[in-house]
């Protein structure tokens, strides 16, 4: 039986080095000396519990691995593996793309275990001070600095990165956790609740097909391009009001949707000029594909409307918010999203200040009021209200 001791592991100076070196032993037993690559003793410290808890955990040979790749390694694995369809859509693995070659841009060659909340600050900050450029037949021009909103987004993408990183025992814990973004993002996750005299003022400015869209979207809560631009016409059963979402963002995703009155008739609108193809909205310059984006035609729709823009996207949240007024429990609500998280409900559902003003109508002022009021009491001549 082997002796106990006394320590787990140690750290120790060499003569000729201010580094901290640490000591441990492995799960065989084998005494393992490691240079921590630090002069401060709490980060040494640090980089040791790590060692002995990867041992624990059976994952020291992907920690040390993890140690030996580069940011610009780690970013074209998750490109390839975590980014594209079926994982991802084609249009956010596109997204995903744009932003790696920032990534890599900022952070080099840097090893993956490098990136502290310190490094990531420094490079936010710096993308802050950047110009947007432009591609021009003369070359680069320099317009306007970047938008806090798209360093935010190359922010989240990183944040997922690493985290994949840390699924898969390349890293202890995700830096972007201590990382606080330097500037306000306004406007971030705020949707726009389209009221019904909005809606009908921009329907009468729509071609008819993207009227079918506002439609079905604002009677069903169906994402825009991951279930409806690419659905099928066998996918709408219209005699049993019901249609069928056969790949979506999640797996909750995933399930028939039932159809109210106004988007059975939205639907069977868009099958009588859809024409003989299988999609619900065919592509007009290939009709053999669909639709792949209603993005020029709802902002010229906006515009001829007088409208304020606001995304297309934003009419799932209006979904979610005339459920949410209509008395609908937030539960419900969340499965009529198909949303997994019930968090996610929050970002969906806007009570705005109309509704919060009908709210206040029904304030019970009398509420657990311990007087009673007898028969014969004449009202109070100070509120017009009951003594």
């Amino acid at each position: 039986m082997a002796r106990p001791r006394k320590h787990d592991g140690s750290l120790f100076r060499r003569e000729e080095s201010k580094v901290w070196w640490m000591v441990y032993r492995d799960r065989a037993g084998q005494r393992q000396r490691e240079s921590t690559n630090t002069e401060n003793w709490d980060e040494a410290q640090r980089r040791l519990r790590e060692r002995l808890q990867a041992r624990d955990g059976n994952t020291l040979p992907l920690l040390r691995k993890g140690e030996q790749i580069a940011f610009s390694q780690w970013s074209e694995y998750f490109l390839g593996a975590f980014s594209k369809p079926p994982i991802r859509a084609a249009k956010t693995h596109l997204s995903y793309c744009r932003v790696a070659k920032h990534l890599n841009a900022g952070f080099g060659e840097q090893l993956l275990v490098n990136l502290t909340a310190e490094v990531i600050e420094d490079y936010l900050r710096h993308r802050l001070e950047q110009r947007v450029e432009i591609a021009t037949s003369d070359g680069k021009v320099a317009k306007g600095l970047v938008k806090p909103s798209t360093v935010h987004q190359e922010f989240r993408v990183l944040r997922r990165m690493l985290n994949v990183a840390v699924r898969k025992k390349m890293l202890v814990a995700n830096p972007c956790a201590g990382v606080e973004f330097p500037v306000r993002v306004k406007g971030l996750f705020r949707p726009h609740y389209m009221t019904w005299s909005e809606q009908m003022i921009i329907e009468g400015h729509s071609p008819q097909y993207l009227r079918n869209v506002i439609r079905i979207i604002t009677e069903t809560g169906l994402r825009v391009y991951k279930e409806l631009a690419c659905m099928k016409k066998e996918d709408v059963d219209l005699d049993n009001a019901m249609v069928w979402i056969a790949d979506s963002k999640t797996a909750t995703g995933v399930a028939e949707v039932p159809l109210t009155d106004l988007a059975v008739e939205a639907f069977r609108s868009q099958i009588s000029v859809a024409g003989p193809g299988v999609f619900l909205f065919p592509n007009p310059d290939n009709p053999s594909g669909h639709q792949a984006s209603f993005k020029k035609v709802w902002a010229t729709t906006l515009r001829k409307a007088s409208v304020v823009y606001f995304r297309i996207y934003d009419l799932r949240s209006t979904y979610a918010t005339r459920l949410s007024a209509g008395g609908v429990a937030d539960e419900w609500v969340t499965q009529l999203l198909r949303q997994g998280d019930a968090k996610v409900f929050k970002k969906y559902s806007q009570m705005k200040l109309q509704m919060k003003r009908e709210a206040l109508e029904k304030l019970n002022r009398k509420a657990n009021d311990t007087k009673s009021r007898k028969p014969g009491d004449k009202k109070s001549s100070d509120t017009g209200e009951d003594a």
